[in-house]
């Protein structure tokens, strides 16, 4: 069995999404074979459109560690059903609103490029809404291929509005 450290990154701005991540969090400390190690809190961010609409609701952002003897497609598999059984229905369409959406952001030290599945993560080092919450989790973690989470920070958007108190 692998065990490797593997980070994800939680979002949600449909159908409650403190309660979305919330739940998230039980359904991912239940994954087979897998442990969560930490959570950071929860990041309240203004939504990234293609086209600047600003009726989109703000986004609930969230980092987790696990420690998993899941492979990794398996993992992307299990999150996609998390996806799913809070509502989420893949349409094809990039950068919309949903209940949940949980990305990969690293997966040990590995470089994955699948059809499904890019690892690191490829706009990790665009958003602060990743960034944030996991310097809060790993302050002292090296992004494979990209360097110091601060170093990244000095050039991605900046996004975030506010923490939410005790969400962690």
């Amino acid at each position: 069995m692998l065990n490797v450290i593997s980070y994800i990154g939680l979002g949600s701005n449909l159908d409650g999404p403190m309660q979305q991540l919330s739940n998230a969090l039980v359904a991912i400390r239940n994954l087979p074979d897998t442990s969560l190690i930490s959570s950071s809190s929860f990041y309240r961010s203004t939504a990234l459109t293609l086209d600047g609409d600003s009726s989109v609701p703000d986004y609930l952002n969230a980092v987790v560690s696990i420690e998993t003897g899941l492979d990794a497609l398996t993992l992307l598999d299990a999150l996609q059903e998390i996806e799913f059984s809070q509502g989420r229905r893949r349409t094809g369409k990039r950068w919309v609103a949903r209940q949940l959406d949980l990305d990969i952001l690293l997966y040990g030290d590995e470089f994955i490029a699948d059809e499904r599945l890019n690892v690191p993560h490829p706009q990790m080092c665009l958003r602060d809404f990743v960034l944030v919450p996991l310097a809060e989790i790993a302050p002292e973690l090296m992004i494979p291929g990209k360097g110091s989470i601060s170093s990244c920070l000095t050039v991605c958007s900046q996004t975030i509005v506010d923490v939410i108190p005790d969400s962690a």
